[in-house]
């Protein structure tokens, strides 16, 4: 009788070997000092001192590590995020469908999701997410998405294999009008794929960058969707 075979490794049970091995310590570094600058370069402005915040698929933990708010909360499926938070953040590990269970309703000024919603199984999905953490935000608050942008990254898309929902930033905002939010901005080219991509990594060429349009033009390929729950 031949022994059982081996349960095969899911997706979302694998997800800190996968980003273990897709950025090495010294890339995991330079993205912690690349948002630091896009916090106080762009970011900060919509955030006020007293305001809680909301990552969605905080990763490493690099925005939310860099926010200055009143409360700062982080969700990330994988396990070892909880040890990037740095105090004061409040870090669960669980599905983004979970938060309503950890978040009062209506507590949230802003909410975050950097290369999140390309990681769902399908637009119901992304709907679903979209309908909870609305039901989170404050009147007026905001929802920010920033992701890659399918029109602009092309066959580079598949180059992650958890990527599974493809979105050009006319379907983000059709999704978010269809979940109840009222789209206040949008730029479909905002920052490069990934971190592994041209984007000049110096706090000072980041700085550059963001105040020059061309450069944006010339190498983003995510865009940026900024939303309100009316």
């Amino acid at each position: 009788m031949s022994a059982p075979s081996e349960r095969p490794p899911s997706l979302d049970g694998g997800l800190d070997r996968l980003y273990a091995a897709r950025f090495s310590e010294s890339e995991r570094k330079t993205r912690a000092v690349l948002w630091r600058t896009l916090w106080s370069a762009f970011f900060s402005r919509y955030v006020a001192p007293e305001a809680t915040v909301l990552d969605l698929g905080a990763g490493y933990c690099d925005f939310i590590n860099s926010v200055r708010a009143k409360r700062r909360i982080a969700i990330d499926l994988n396990p070892d995020m909880p040890k990037y938070a740095e105090a004061g953040v409040e870090a669960h590990v669980a599905p983004l469908l979970e938060v309503a269970a950890l978040v009062e309703p209506a507590s949230v000024d802003l909410a975050f999701a950097s290369n999140v919603f390309e990681h769902l199984r399908s637009p119901d999905a992304l709907l679903e997410v979209l309908a909870t953490v609305r039901s989170l935000l404050r009147p007026g608050g905001r929802l920010i998405v920033l992701q890659p942008n399918v029109r602009l990254v092309g066959g580079a898309f598949w180059d992650f294999f958890d990527h599974t929902l493809p979105l050009t930033e006319k379907g983000m905002t059709e999704a978010l009008t269809v979940a109840g939010y009222r789209v206040v901005e949008t730029r479909a080219r905002f920052l490069p794929y990934t971190t592994k991509s041209l984007l000049p990594q110096t706090s000072l060429l980041v700085r550059l960058y963001l105040a020059l349009p061309p450069a944006q033009w010339l190498l983003g390929k995510q865009m940026l969707v900024v939303a309100r729950r009316p």
